[in-house]
């Protein structure tokens, strides 16, 4: 949605893929694998939520390390870390929901402020917010930030709707699916790019985490029974194709310059 440019001479140094209709269809795959992932390995692989949080954790540090020692947008590294992201922040979430009892309307409120709190402290430091000016270390670090917060937040927000305010998987998905094609027409029509780009992500993560539920849940409860194992396979195995599909586009874009 950003329409922001940058001196082509620090353009390569960009840590962050372009927004396209190939960007959004593999974020939204990646938080519901954050969903279905996150509560195959706790219960159906019987890892339970404590040792979960902590692999998980520890391969998303490994993976932040790798992220952040690159020096340009790796595709594999870089939606490898938000797969991650999005299984770690929906852990944070449930922890203080199932773990500590903080109800969903609470959780939601103080993640909501402390991405608000994150975007002023980034805004105010480096005057920007546009994912197509992540070309520094510290701005990197602000962005995944703002992007683990993102996930917790919509995890909550996502369960605050479907669970506490009964909207139900599908209600839940139609809901969070306007909210988003009112924010991409919003942008259509003028909207400030950095804000309705921030906006539409957040969105994506309650989707996704609907659209998971949806797919996994029993039919009992309003689901359609697929089961987590299979549900994380198949959004894996697409998320794999299109990430390999753009890590050997750039590959062969490389070449060609190398070779012009």
């Amino acid at each position: 949605m950003n329409t922001l440019k940058i001196p082509e001479s620090t353009h390569w140094l960009n840590k962050v893929p372009s927004v396209t209709l190939a960007f959004w269809v593999i974020k939204i795959m990646c938080t519901t694998v954050g969903e279905t992932g996150a509560d195959y390995l706790a219960v159906d692989a019987g890892l339970g939520q404590n040792v979960t949080r902590a692999v998980m954790a520890a391969l998303l540090v490994t993976a932040l390390f790798v992220q952040l020692r690159t020096q340009r947008y790796t595709p594999w590294i870089y939606w490898l870390t938000v797969v991650l992201v999005s299984i770690v922040g929906t852990q944070i979430t449930d922890l203080f929901t199932d773990g500590l009892g903080v109800s969903l309307y609470l959780s939601t409120s103080v993640f909501a402020v402390a991405l608000a709190a994150i975007f002023a402290v980034w805004y105010g430091v480096e005057r920007s917010l546009s994912i197509h000016e992540i070309f520094t270390r510290r701005r990197e670090l602000f962005y995944w930030l703002a992007i683990l917060c993102t996930f917790a937040l919509g995890t909550a927000a996502g369960d605050l709707a479907t669970e506490a305010l009964h909207l139900g998987f599908t209600w839940g998905l139609v809901a969070f699916s306007t909210l988003i094609a009112a924010t991409y027409t919003a942008w259509r029509l003028g909207a400030n790019a950095v804000l309705t780009f921030w906006i539409g992500y957040i969105l994506t993560r309650p989707l996704g985490a609907s659209l998971g539920d949806l797919l996994t849940q029993a039919k009992t409860y309003g689901g359609l029974g697929l089961g987590a194992m299979w549900t994380s396979a198949i959004f894996l195995t697409v998320i794999v194709l299109l990430v390999a599909a753009a890590q050997f586009s750039m590959g062969t874009s490389t070449n060609d310059q190398a070779v012009e």
